[in-house]
């Protein structure tokens, strides 16, 4: 058996395909609506509009795109349309190419986009769809949507809804930096050293030592060298954590670093690590800086997930550090705009 490799999830609304994509969902629609057309210039206007200008139809909006494991092009589409009149954010035209079904791409766009909904902050996704349409049913129900006070009366068709976790995201005080120091912290960075992250740290790493180096970062918070968030469980206890470093050079006061986004194995898989990113960058931003700097391990999880969020590769330097086990892997080096 072959391993199983996942699509490339990419944001991007002015991709030369979308439009294809788009319209091909709307042509399938309207078909399903006894109501066919050939081409998209007869479609309703509405939705003309958004297969002949997705960039302009969907400017507030987030469009994923899924691509092959070494594929040349998207197969699949999904929108996120952003929150509005205090309404939680909504999945939108979701559609996989028919030759490409059951090959696991709908489920991968609809995972990222409620991923992206967390990191938005919201406390819950919503969509539509029409009881007839059993597939997509289904991996709404798996995905977790449940039945819903409906908001659109049409007949036959569905509101779902579905809860995100209740994790927060905080920017910490120097002071609740030590006070988690010792446990929650200490046993985060521990984790992720164990897990194989390259942060730095060879394994074992002693839960002694972990708690040293977030007192380090405590003082540097304090010295307002260093920003961090932490994602808090219910319970208060952190299960993921980013930093933002600020440069000392007088030529680089418009540039900080993102540097160790560890989120704890237990707590993967709910959106946390692009909430923290996201927290960190608009931080950033709305602190005037504007222009952002990384490096991880080449290949990482780590990397699929900035670039999901945006961030552009600069270049590779192979080895440049060991990872936890004293091999030494390359690392590639990204940058993000703000503003």
């Amino acid at each position: 058996m072959k391993p199983h490799t996942a699509p490339l999830i990419e944001e991007n609304r002015s991709h030369p395909h979308l439009a294809g994509l788009l319209g091909a969902y709307h042509l399938a629609n309207q078909a399903e609506k006894g109501t066919p057309v050939a081409t998209v210039a007869e479609l309703p206007a509405v939705y003309r509009g958004e297969a002949e200008d997705p960039v302009a139809a969907f400017a507030a909006d987030t469009v994923l795109l899924a691509t092959p494991p070494g594929g040349e092009h998207p197969v699949g589409c999904v929108v996120l349309k952003a929150p509005r009149a205090g309404r939680a954010p909504e999945v939108k035209r979701l559609w996989v190419e028919p030759g490409e079904r059951r090959k696991g791409f709908a489920r991968a766009l609809v995972a990222e986009a409620l991923r992206r909904a967390a990191a938005l902050g919201a406390s819950s996704v919503r969509l539509t769809v029409w009881d007839r349409r059993r597939e997509p049913l289904a991996l709404y129900r798996s995905l977790g949507f449940a039945t819903a006070p409906s908001w659109d009366p049409r007949p036959g068709l569905l509101c779902l809804e579905k809860p995100l976790a209740a994790d927060r995201v905080e920017r910490l005080t120097p002071d609740a930096v030590r006070a988690h120091a010792a446990d929650g912290l200490a046993a985060l960075l521990v984790d992720a050293v164990d897990g194989g992250a390259s942060v730095g740290f060879l394994t074992p790493l002693e839960a002694a030592e972990a708690a040293s180096w977030w007192l380090r970062v405590a003082g540097e918070a304090e010295e307002g060298v260093r920003d961090v968030w932490a994602a808090l469980d219910a319970d208060g206890r952190p299960v993921g954590a980013v930093t933002l470093v600020r440069t000392g050079a007088a030529n680089g006061g418009h540039r900080g670093e993102i540097a160790r986004l560890l989120v704890h194995r237990s707590a993967r898989g709910r959106g946390l690590g692009r909430r923290l990113l996201a927290a960190a960058e608009a931080h950033a931003a709305a602190t005037g800086l504007t222009l952002l700097v990384l490096d991880t391990q080449t290949g990482s999880p780590a990397e699929r997930l900035y670039r999901g969020a945006g961030w552009t590769a600069a270049g590779t330097i192979p080895d440049y550090a060991a990872d936890p086990a004293g091999a030494l892997r390359a690392t590639t080096l990204h940058y993000k705009r703000l503003g």
